[in-house]
């Protein structure tokens, strides 16, 4: 999947969620489902990975082995939004190597990655 169609994908997210009330509008139900701040950011933040499933309902991304760019190993990647807050205990990532499971170091800083780009896109909404 392509930047266009990731960034066409979290759109349709949005405004599906806008459209059912999820989004906007101070009479709407508590948001229900996947965060959709959070799951446009791991798209972006992991663009260089091919997505094998996103599916925005449920809140996952998996993705086939890629290498980043100027990296040197080969990732895959499951993501898993839980929940509607923008918050990290609602973002899970599971980040392997062809060989194993990736360090704790290179997973934390795909999680932080991906919480910096969700921050940035919140301002980025908030703003006029």
């Amino acid at each position: 999947m392509n930047r266009t169609s990731r960034a066409t994908l979290g759109i349709a997210l949005a405004l599906a969620l806008s459209a059912c009330g999820i989004i906007g509008g101070s009479s709407a139900p508590a948001p229900v489902g996947p965060n959709p701040i959070l799951y446009a950011a791991a798209l972006d933040t992991l663009n260089f990975l091919p997505v094998t499933r996103a599916d925005p309902a449920a809140g996952v991304i998996t993705t086939g082995f890629a290498t980043p760019p100027g990296g040197r190993t080969s990732y895959a990647a499951t993501i898993q939004i839980t929940g509607p807050v923008l918050d990290a205990r609602t973002l899970r990532v599971s980040l392997r190597t062809p060989s194993g499971p990736a360090t704790f170091d290179a997973q934390r800083g795909v999680e932080d990655a991906i919480l910096a780009r969700a921050r940035q896109i919140r301002i980025a909404q908030t703003q006029p």
